[in-house]
């Protein structure tokens, strides 16, 4: 009887490390077939200049240069469309990449468009510290290939008009105020002709907050979308229209992320036994600005953030600094109106300290 017993376990033993054997010796396989496959996918950078394109993938050395026109966009199009890239990555160029990445886009290509600073880094890291259009192509279809950024959706052409509207406005006021500053200390005699162009810049303003009105009540998403920021103390016309603009994943994401999307996220500088100061770092300037000037309003006029902001100076934070966190607990709670698309009440958010 005890013989048997033994060699029943035995047999049973057999078998299972067998089997064990066999399924490590499949998921092996499994690992190579795939990492085979990750091999085999291609991925593209494209350098963009005033003038020219410049075309890397990872399946081959050399590059292809095309003029920047109607022609040369076909072009890439069609190279692109043999490749079937996994990825093609451009750096943004202050807009001249826009009617390539629209070509991109509308020809169905997983595009992405993404920090030069990025790149550079990316580039510094791999030990390549020359410059050129071509070999910076070859960085940019590297650094598709190795971080592979997430593909997320591009702005629609409403949403890049209402951009370019609330862009030319920021440029409009940056001339009004350099011309108030110049007329200053200017001669008497060219005071008319500064007044006379600070009442055209002024006039122009206008024009410009009336279209951007118009564009916005137009919508009747947008217009939605308006009035619930506007419900928020603090938020006015101007920083709903920047956030409708410059921050179209307002309610999609969670508070850290849309945080670091906005610039107000404290990032930590420690190393051993060293702990630095956090400091706030990145984001899109023009949005962060915008909600400066809400949340400086909003510790006046907002019970929230104003007992927020108190609360931060009785616990010894510098003026500074707890207007900072007011900024990110302010997008904090227009994240969570917006997702949950519901006006402000401020019985949700209970203020700090009470």
């Amino acid at each position: 009887m005890r013989e048997r017993d033994r060699r029943a376990t035995s047999s049973l033993r057999s078998r299972t490390v067998a089997g064990v054997k066999q399924a490590r010796i499949m998921q092996g396989r499994d690992i190579k077939k795939k990492e085979n496959m990750e091999t085999k996918s291609v991925f593209a950078g494209i350098d963009v200049s005033k003038n020219s394109l410049d075309l890397a993938n990872t399946s081959s050395q050399g590059t292809l240069n095309v003029a920047y026109d109607d022609a040369g966009v076909r072009k890439v199009i069609r190279v692109m469309k043999r490749l079937s890239p996994a990825l093609v990555v451009l750096e943004a160029t202050g807009k001249l990449e826009a009617r390539l990445v629209a070509a991109l886009q509308a020809a169905g290509l997983p595009v992405v468009v993404v920090n030069p600073r990025q790149v550079r880094d990316f580039a510094k890291a791999k030990g390549i510290l020359a410059k050129t259009d071509a070999i910076d192509a070859g960085v940019l279809a590297k650094f598709a290939e190795v971080i592979r950024p997430e593909v997320r959706p591009l702005p629609d052409e409403n949403t890049k008009e209402l951009n370019g509207y609330l862009a030319r406005r920021h440029q409009i006021v940056e001339m009004i105020v350099a011309e108030q500053n110049r007329r200053l200390t200017a001669e008497l005699k060219l005071k008319p002709g500064i007044d006379a162009h600070i009442k055209y810049l002024r006039q122009t303003l206008t024009d410009v907050d009336s279209e951007l009105d118009y564009r916005v009540k137009a919508s009747a998403s947008w217009r939605e979308s308006d009035n619930l920021l506007q419900s928020v103390p603090g938020v006015g016309p101007i920083l709903s229209l920047t956030i409708l603009a410059e921050l179209p994943e307002l309610g999609k994401l969670n508070r850290r992320k849309i945080a670091a999307l906005a610039g107000v996220a404290p990032f930590c500088r420690d190393s051993g036994k060293l702990r630095g100061k956090r400091t706030v770092w990145g984001g899109r300037a023009s949005l962060r600005s915008a909600l400066y000037m809400g949340t400086l309003v909003g510790s006046r006029f907002n019970p929230v953030i104003r007992a927020h902001y108190l609360h931060l100076l009785k616990a010894g934070k510098c003026r500074k600094v707890a207007l900072v966190a007011c900024m990110r607990k302010l997008l904090t709670i227009l994240n969570s109106i917006m997702r949950n698309r519901s006006p402000w009440n401020p019985t949700l958010f209970v203020p700090e300290g009470t």
